[in-house]
């Protein structure tokens, strides 16, 4: 006979009665968070795939790695080091560039989608606010992409070194010359620096696309790149300037003239911390205008998702 048959209630086991609390004081936020990571694989999928794609690329040229190491030797040492470094730098562009493309596109579907297949009328039963819902899909491009980069970037760099190191012993070389030419630590540094200061700058890019993902009833990448084709072919032909064009290149690419200090008159490199220049990139107006905009866009784009019904 159970306890019910004799009268007596069954009594919770200690998780059972500390679930339900546990459910209950988890923040709505972290729970959307999680929803936007199960719905849209492609944040990780896709760099996965690149990097990927990556190592089996480097290990097909590794063939002929061992005669290239010997003549970048003969090099002078500043030449040695570009040329050693040069694969672990391309892994690093690339997959920055992938997860770029990835956040745009994010973005771009993250309001959209939902409303597309009238999902959103599930989402706005639960007890989730429009403003927890449009930053967890912020913190995506922002926050959680360029740690996925970050992490994968040193992965694939690592089982490089692994790859190069068992070539050059295989051919009775020694893989020290790697290890004297790549500062893995300090260059590990100044990306998670320079990820950072990147998702910062772009923040007014994110916000934008997501408020045309609230807004746009249909063809959302057309509605966030055409009006500034418009804008800035009317003023190319009205004005002849370019104005308009050179502030959108400037939000683009122009970060890094303000986190680092290049050496005058030289390729753009980084070789040392000192380089680094946080507290000159914290009061850049630019930074600071380009995130006031940016919280203008969320704030339009949390705004609309209140009152935007199912397409």
């Amino acid at each position: 006979m159970n306890n019910l048959s004799n009268g007596v209630p069954e009594i919770p086991n200690e998780s059972e009665r500390i679930a339900p609390a546990t459910l209950l004081a988890t923040p709505p936020f972290y729970w959307s968070l999680r929803r936007e990571l199960w719905e849209n694989r492609s944040i990780y999928i896709a760099p996965l795939i690149v990097a990927a794609v990556q190592v089996f690329g480097f290990a097909i040229s590794a063939i002929g790695l061992a005669d290239r190491r010997r003549g970048v030797l003969l090099l002078e040492p500043e030449k040695q080091r570009a040329a050693i470094e040069m694969p672990y730098d391309m892994v690093a562009i690339m997959m920055l560039f992938t997860v770029f493309i990835v956040g745009l596109f994010y973005c771009l579907d993250a309001l959209h989608g939902e409303r597309r297949d009238r999902s959103i009328l599930f989402w706005k039963s639960l007890p989730v606010s429009d403003v927890t819902t449009v930053f967890s899909k912020v913190t995506i491009p922002m926050v959680v992409l360029p740690l996925v980069a970050f992490a994968i970037i040193v992965c694939v760099q690592l089982i490089i070194l692994v790859i190069t190191s068992v070539v050059l012993l295989g051919h009775g070389m020694s893989p020290v010359s790697t290890l004297a030419a790549i500062p893995f630590f300090q260059n590990w540094a100044v990306l998670l620096y320079s990820l950072i200061a990147l998702s910062l700058w772009h923040a007014p890019i994110y916000g934008w696309l997501l408020l045309v993902s609230s807004w746009a009833r249909r063809a959302t990448f057309l509605w966030a790149v055409l009006p500034f084709l418009a804008i800035s072919i009317f003023e190319r032909i009205t004005f002849g300037t370019q104005y308009f064009a050179t502030l959108i290149k400037y939000r683009f690419v122009s970060f890094g003239a303000e986190a680092f200090t290049f050496h005058p008159g030289a390729h753009p490199t980084i070789d040392s911390l000192s380089q680094l220049t946080p507290g000159r990139f914290l009061v850049a107006p630019g930074l600071w205008i380009g995130l006031l905009v940016a919280a203008a866009f969320l704030a339009a784009a949390i705004r609309l998702r209140r009152y935007r019904g199912p397409i």
